[in-house]
């Protein structure tokens, strides 16, 4: 059992083989209702430039598109797996150069000061290693009083989670809004949200999450 909770910690974290594209399908459907929230948030605007860190399958990229016309969106990933898959059901985007995946190593942000309107993520919080050097990468390449939503599950439930005790760091509203602060973001906004959605260990469960907008404002030169 202790074995099978690591397995699943471990794929939540960083999906590979068979095993990863069924973790990513079912991350996709647990967690929709946290991405359209996260995405609906950003209050998308026509000719925005989107960065997401933690893509998964990218089954949402259609319901970000339809937030506005002519987006382009960035996605990052640490698996090699959840971009393949990613590429494989958004090639649709992709051909008309609205839509790009590329891998990084989860800390490094492979692009140029200043390149992004709007970031976004979803559920990766609890896996950064280095949390003020991925913020700092994150100011400097969202614009000057750009806007990055941030969404998480509260720590309050996480900790419920048998699988949460391999390799999760979790937060509480608090911890985070102070995360942010401390790294040169203005918080706008921060909105607690309640559904009631299967766990990875296919139980019903009621989920508290929330969304934390804040704003750039570490100027880069």
């Amino acid at each position: 059992m202790k074995d099978d909770l690591k397995e699943l910690a471990k794929q939540l974290g960083n999906p590979e083989g068979e095993t990863g594209i069924e973790v990513a399908n079912m991350m996709n459907a647990t967690n929709i209702g946290m991405t359209k929230h996260a995405i609906e948030s950003l209050n998308l605007y026509k000719n925005d430039v989107i960065l997401e860190l933690g893509h998964g399958n990218c089954g949402h990229l259609p319901f970000l598109m339809n937030q506005a016309e002519n987006l382009k969106y960035f996605g990052l990933e640490i698996s090699e797996l959840m971009k393949q898959e990613a590429i494989k059901s958004n090639q649709n985007y992709i051909e008309n150069n609205s839509a790009y995946f590329r891998l990084y190593n989860g800390t490094e942000i492979p692009f140029n000061d200043k390149s992004f309107d709007k970031i976004f993520t979803v559920n990766t919080l609890y896996f950064w290693q280095n949390t003020d050097l991925l913020l700092n990468e994150i100011s400097r390449v969202l614009k000057p009083n750009g806007i990055l939503a941030l969404t998480f599950a509260d720590k309050s439930f996480m900790e419920k989670l048998s699988f949460t005790n391999f390799g999760f760091n979790l937060y509480s509203l608090k911890d985070a809004e102070e995360l942010l602060q401390k790294n040169h973001f203005k918080i706008l906004k921060s909105i607690s949200q309640n559904e009631k959605v299967f766990s990875k260990t296919n139980e019903m469960v009621n989920r508290t999450f929330f969304t934390v907008v804040v704003k750039n404002l570490k100027i880069t030169f």
